[in-house]
């Protein structure tokens, strides 16, 4: 509110309907000592607001920074999909991505050995599509009806003392002997990123890219971080739990403002439906890499991150991304941990934000038309007007259907079943590629320092499961770890 004059060069300080406050600082009271007046709409107002203004907090990935940016298509990928923002050598998208840890409350530590997100919002022509990605290639688990459990385990307290319990952690774990790939990557020095600009991100679910004359490739993608893998020892990690526990965040924002904007080179890995049939694995299989000797990588595109947000709380916080906002020419696969996602991010949103959340700026898509969702808390759109919140045959908006192929591309036949995927000698053979990685690269070592410095304050049953887990990858880890475990652990 400005009108020109130098008086009023700043805007004026107002309640929330608009009428000017004199003085933020004072109150209305019953005399100089009496108590405050109802009547004091400046006072409730305030009151009322602050006492609303935190929404619950991400059941995961709770902490967390973010940055605005593009992506670029540098290479053309037209033969293995017809989505169009990935068409045009040149054609620029903009993005918003969020960083953050998994496990952790909000106010947690960036340097926590924990799994990295990596999820990035694309506005494209078509709508808005979520890459929701992590920084490492694989995952824990690989059944959808255990991903609330892993999370209960990774980020909830003891029920009664409210802390954290190692024995939670590990126990879960040790029941779920397919995660051990996973545990064996977070417990490397890649379990704690120096920074975000200094990590990787994947898709790690595979997804289904179709082209324009309606063949499908199964698909994973690649982020290549151009800035180069850095990560913390654990000590450095736990130093900077004191010293900065901000630091990523910190990091990212700098960066971008002093115009060191971050980037990272976009591959994409593919596999035809036959290749899947003939793999060793299964391609829905979270707990498993695809070789690139096999599978290799193609170079599709570039991501740069070059604009700090104004406000956290009105652009990462209130951030919603999820596996199910995708665009046409791209489309999920029957991977059971993503077809869990597909409803749980939404629905999370809806919880945390309201049922109008993509409304909110930050979530918007350029072009949305959906007259069939209406109503409800945080409606700011103009609720469509006139429009019926059905597809009428007497309105005279007449809507425009999209041409595209929407032919099926897989046929399901079967029986409703009770299906657990139960681990198999074939879940350690790339838990035992990683070791031998370990053992040329120098961080043998220090995967067998980070976990006996988590392991040593679990219960001495535990540490005996722990032991026996990695003794189903090999003899020569399990006997690693138990020694370096028990080197620290007093075993009470």
């Amino acid at each position: 509110m400005s009108t020109g004059d130098k008086a009023y060069s700043v805007p004026l300080y107002t309640t929330s309907n608009g009428c000017p406050v004199r003085n933020p600082n004072a109150m209305i009271k019953m005399g100089k000592f009496g108590p405050a007046l109802l009547q004091d709409h400046h006072l409730i107002d305030l009151l009322a607001h602050f006492d609303r203004e935190r929404i619950p907090e991400r059941v995961a990935h709770a902490k967390g920074s973010g940055a605005h940016g593009y992506f670029e298509v540098t290479d053309d990928v037209s033969d293995l999909v017809y989505a169009d923002f990935l068409n045009g050598i040149g054609k620029r998208t903009p993005l918003f991505t969020r960083f953050s840890t998994v496990g952790g409350e909000k106010g947690t530590a960036d340097s926590e050995r924990d799994p990295r997100g990596f999820a990035i919002k694309l506005y494209t022509q078509e709508g808005v599509i979520d890459w929701v990605n992590i920084n490492s290639p694989i995952f824990f688990i690989r059944n959808g009806v255990q991903f609330p459990f892993l999370v209960h385990t990774q980020k909830s307290r003891d029920p009664q003392t409210n802390l954290k319990d190692v024995n939670v952690y590990w126990d879960f774990l040790c029941n779920n002997p397919e995660s051990v790939h996973n545990v064996m990557f977070v417990f490397s020095d890649r379990g704690t990123p120096a920074t975000y600009r200094n990590m990787h991100g994947y898709s790690a679910h595979t997804y289904k890219w179709i082209n324009k004359d309606g063949e499908f490739h199964y698909v994973q993608i690649h982020l290549k971080t151009d800035q180069g893998i850095k990560n913390l020892s654990n000590d450095q990690s736990h130093a900077l739990k004191a010293d900065n526990p901000d630091h990523a965040g910190q990091d990212l924002h700098e960066s971008i403002d002093n115009g060191d904007f971050p980037s990272w080179t976009c591959y994409v890995q593919t596999m035809t439906s036959e290749q899947a049939e003939k793999a060793k694995f299964s391609v829905f299989d979270l707990t498993k890499i695809w070789p690139h000797s096999e599978y290799p990588l193609r170079r599709f595109g570039k991501l740069v991150l070059n604009r700090n947000p104004l406000n956290y709380f009105a652009e990462v916080e209130q951030a919603a991304f999820s596996p199910a906002n995708t665009v046409p020419g791209i489309e999920p696969s029957a991977d059971p941990v993503l077809q869990a996602r597909l409803f749980s991010y939404n629905d999370t949103h809806r919880h945390r934000l309201g049922p109008n959340f993509n409304q909110i700026p930050i979530n918007c898509p350029l072009q949305a038309h959906s007259p069939f969702q209406r109503d409800g808390q945080g409606c700011v759109n103009g609720n469509y007007g006139s429009e019926p919140n059905y597809p009428s045959s007497y309105h005279p908006l007449n809507y425009r259907l999209d041409a595209s192929n929407n032919e099926a591309h897989e046929k399901w036949v079967g029986e409703a079943t009770s299906f657990q995927w139960a681990a198999t000698s074939n879940d350690y053979d790339q838990a035992l590629a990683l070791w031998e990685v370990f053992k040329k690269t120098g961080q043998k070592d220090a995967f067998l320092y980070n976990i006996s410095d988590n392991l040593k304050s679990a219960r001495t049953d535990v540490q005996d499961r722990v032991f026996k887990l990695f003794g189903k990858v090999s003899s020569e880890i399990e006997e690693a770890v138990r020694k370096a475990t028990l080197k620290v652990s007093p075993r009470k």
